[in-house]
């Protein structure tokens, strides 16, 4: 699904993402409400920033990743963590690209997502290339795993912020 934001895109930089667990749903512009399988996601575009809600037998989980004023946790590269009964994985890197390879990705993000049942997008009025998409699945192979990847566009700066996250139900050790 691809939604026009209805609000600005002003001062929001790459560097100012912060990421944390736990945290209650934050006022959203977008939802979009997933059933897969047992488990339901609500996917959240927050403006520039995402929180993603999951809700299954096993527990729950709630992951932001915003511009948060005061907040002590940057954006980190990767945490592994375990979460109640589960596992939690997540990584996120930083793209600097020129002005026509940012365009161009963005484009190819938007029509992925925008067409994909699982998928949000929304685009900021006036700024065709100031997005803020996601996309969550289940693993085909792993069927008590949820992984769901986000792009957080930048162009004033050439910039791309991807995350990608996993979660699933701890496995037994294997002895």
């Amino acid at each position: 699904m691809l939604t026009t934001l209805e609000t600005t895109y002003t001062d929001t930089r790459a560097a100012d993402l912060a990421w944390a667990l736990g945290r209650e749903p934050l006022p959203a512009l977008a939802v979009l409400d997933l059933e897969l399988a047992d488990a339901k996601v609500q996917l959240r575009l927050l403006g520039a920033s995402h929180q993603v809600l999951l809700d299954q037998e096993e527990g729950t989980c709630s992951e932001t990743v915003a511009c948060m004023p005061g907040s002590s946790t940057p954006l980190p590269l990767g945490v592994a963590k375990r979460v109640g009964d589960w596992e939690y994985e997540f990584a996120a890197r930083v793209e600097t690209l020129t002005r026509g390879q940012f365009a161009g990705r963005a484009q190819e993000l938007l029509a992925l997502v925008a067409d994909h049942p699982n998928g949000l997008a929304g685009v900021f009025p006036g700024s065709p290339h100031a997005f803020t998409a996601m996309l969550v699945q289940r693993h085909p192979d792993h069927p008590s795993q949820v992984h769901w990847r986000t792009w957080h566009a930048y162009p004033q700066e050439g910039q791309l912020v991807a995350t990608r996250t996993r979660v699933g139900v701890r496995q037994p050790a294997v002895v």
